[in-house]
């Protein structure tokens, strides 16, 4: 997965992509530092950095960070190798981000409110944590079907299964190569309402600041396919 996630310049890594979400998130850091949970290969957190924002990761795959020093040292974007449901990181963050639905690759509600509660603990009063998620598309789904087509080009298909009873889905990427067998990477996920992500943000301690549809702050309705939600610590208290 490593040798393949980065598509420089295409995808999730187009300028169009990638730069919105620099800007809001260097905005929302101020003159803190940043800590992103699942840092991946530092798609957001290298250009951040680039800004002049402090950044710390959390990366549970070594072979990710691995990807990630060939674009920054230890010392330039330090990253601390565990879940980012329970790691610690030592510093001074005045935001935490999580992107692209990462959020979802915990496959439990406890989890994932281990994961604000660990947001929590990493910031003081008036500490952010930006969550970046898509809303769940089971309004696509006909009834007594499983899956759905979500995005398919030349040489792709993405289909996405659900799992209604445990509120998971597994998105399969199909990638034919001329002459050659088709690839396929499932990855298993649980979705999650906005307002249960709201429910888990409060037993967290956070209050919702903002909410849009994406990083450039498009309004958010009932019709957006994603969501850019910003929770705040009150002023008063400490996590």
């Amino acid at each position: 997965m490593a040798r393949s996630y980065d598509t420089p310049g295409e995808g999730m890594f187009a300028p169009e992509e990638v730069d919105p979400a620099v800007a809001a998130l260097a905005a929302l850091a101020g003159n803190g530092g940043a800590l992103e949970f699942a840092i991946g290969t530092g798609r957001i957190a290298v250009p951040l950095a680039a800004r002049g924002v402090p950044v710390t990761g959390v990366e549970l795959s070594p072979a990710m960070v691995e990807r990630l020093r060939t674009k920054a040292d230890e010392a330039t974007i330090p990253v601390v190798v565990g879940d980012m449901a329970t790691t610690r990181v030592p510093g001074d963050h005045s935001l935490v981000y999580l992107v692209y639905n990462t959020i979802s690759n915990l496959l439990t509600q406890a989890e994932q409110v281990e994961c604000f509660r660990n947001a929590a603990r990493h910031l003081g009063p008036g500490g952010r944590f930006v969550v970046e998620l898509g809303v769940p598309s089971l309004r696509r789904l006909p009834p007594g079907q499983d899956g759905l087509v979500f995005a398919h080009r030349d040489g792709y298909v993405g289909l996405d299964t659900f799992d209604l009873e445990h509120q998971h889905l597994v998105s399969h990427h199909i990638r034919f190569e001329k002459g050659g067998e088709p690839s396929v990477i499932r990855v298993k996920q649980r979705y999650v309402w906005p307002s249960e992500l709201d429910l888990m943000a409060q037993m967290a301690g956070f209050e919702l600041e903002s909410r849009h549809a994406d990083w450039k702050g498009a309004p958010f309705t009932g019709d957006s396919r994603s969501h850019v939600s910003v929770y705040r610590l009150p002023e008063r208290e400490r996590a």
